[in-house]
């Protein structure tokens, strides 16, 4: 399993898709990175972080990777974000900031029309996960159960997605409807 945590933390995600993360259909839109929790803007961002990974280190859900820039990313594949604050301690250069006032980023979780509960089947694995209770089930005509994601309670924790069997969630800091 480290040796696994470690390829993963080798890889190069988010700016260009890896082959694993392709034939996984993990394909992120394009746009800017998802950076750790309490990152700065993307421009102060760059401009402050030395890339010295000390927060991919830290990160006890392991879910920090470096990315082709040099610059650390979410990676949702294995876990979700505990928002523990362990990579802003790590930070040196101060690119992530924890404040109070401030939620950690503002992304929500969005379902796709490949879920298999919209489809018809029965699954609930992500609302089961879900902590912050933001996912709930509608129910409509042949047996299916539509996900419903509340933006008032989803915390982009990206628990809901390390479990999804189909890669039917997705984190973005827009939310659309299918």
């Amino acid at each position: 399993m480290d040796r696994l945590l470690s390829m993963r933390r080798n890889a190069y995600t988010t700016e260009n898709i890896s082959r694993l993360d392709l034939l996984g259909g993990r394909l992120r839109p394009s746009g800017s990175p998802m950076r750790p929790p309490w990152a700065l803007n993307e421009a102060v961002f760059q401009e402050i972080c030395t890339g010295c990974d000390a927060c991919i280190d830290a990160c006890p859900p392991s879910i920090l990777n470096k990315s082709r820039g040099g610059y650390p990313v979410v990676d949702f594949t294995f876990n979700g974000c505990t928002f523990c604050g362990d990579c802003v301690t790590a930070c040196r250069p101060k690119a992530l900031v924890r404040n109070a006032d401030t939620p950690p980023w503002t992304v929500l979780a969005v379902v796709q029309p490949g879920c298999l509960s919209a489809n018809g089947t029965m699954c609930r694995m992500c609302g089961d996960r879900c902590d912050a209770q933001a996912i709930s089930f509608k129910l409509a005509l042949g047996g299916k159960s539509n996900p419903v994601i509340s933006s008032e309670l989803c915390t982009g924790c990206g628990d809901c997605i390390a479990l999804c069997p189909v890669n039917a969630l997705e984190i973005t800091s827009h939310v659309s409807e299918y």
